[in-house]
C-alpha cells in the first residue's frame, strides 16, 4: 500500500477505536468504468459496446465505509476479485496494535455465487450471504447490500473517478486510495465532533 493505503488504513483504526467500525457484515460489489487511454488492467467492457474499461472493487463494513478497494480489466468476471479482495482485507493490520480486521459475514450478488468460493469463505470462518442465481431475488438481499451501492456513489462522486484516465493502474488506485480514505476520514469527523 502506497501513502494513500496507508492512511485510509490508519482513518479505518481510528474508526475502529471510536467505535464506529461494524465488521459484523462486509459487503463486496464492482462498478464498470470507462478507461478512455487503455492500458494495463483495461479490457473490453461488456456493458460499453467493447470498449475499454475496467472494473472498481469495493468491500465496505456495514455502515457502507470502504474497507479496501481493488481494480481489475473490465472483461474479468467479479468472482475472480473475491478472494484477492477478502485475503487483501484480512491481512490489513498494524503490528503495534496486534488485531486485523475480519468480517463475520459477507454480502455479495449473484455474480459471486460459485461454489467453490462459498468453501473457501466457510474454511476462513466467515459466514456467506451470497445471492444464489436462480433461488433468491434481488430484492430480499437488498436490505443488506443497499450500503455498498451508497459507497460506491460516494466514491463516483468524485468526478476523476468516473473514468479511468490514467494508464498505469497504480496511478488509477492512488485516486481511488484517496477517495476510500476521505470518505472515511468524513464520518470520522461528523461522528466524533
Amino acid at each position: 500500500a502506497g501513502v494513500w493505503g496507508r492512511l485510509h488504513e490508519e482513518i479505518l483504526h481510528r474508526l475502529n477505536d471510536a467505535g464506529l467500525l461494524d465488521l459484523s457484515r462486509a459487503v463486496l460489489d464492482s462498478a464498470h468504468l470507462r478507461a478512455k487511454k487503455g492500458g494495463e488492467l483495461t479490457g473490453p467492457s461488456p456493458v460499453d459496446r467493447g470498449k475499454p474499461g475496467s472494473k472498481m472493487h469495493v468491500l465496505s463494513d456495514a455502515n457502507g465505509l470502504p474497507l479496501l478497494v481493488g481494480l481489475s480489466a473490465a472483461n474479468t468476471h467479479d468472482s475472480l476479485a473475491l478472494k484477492p479482495m477478502v485475503e487483501g482485507h484480512q491481512t490489513r493490520h498494524d503490528p503495534h496494535r496486534s488485531r486485523y480486521f475480519k468480517p463475520q459475514r459477507l454480502h455479495a450478488d449473484k455474480a459471486y455465487d460459485v461454489p467453490h468460493l462459498r468453501k473457501w469463505l466457510w474454511g476462513k470462518h466467515i459466514g456467506v450471504r451470497i445471492a444464489r442465481k436462480g433461488v433468491e431475488s434481488s430484492e430480499r438481499l437488498g436490505r443488506r447490500r443497499w450500503v455498498i451501492e451508497r459507497t460506491m456513489s460516494w466514491l463516483t462522486g468524485y468526478r476523476r473517478l468516473n473514468h479511468r484516465y490514467e494508464r498505469h493502474p497504480r496511478n488509477y488506485l492512488a485516486f481511488l486510495g484517496l477517495a476510500a480514505a476521505l470518505c472515511c476520514y468524513k464520518r470520522l469527523a461528523r461522528l466524533t465532533t
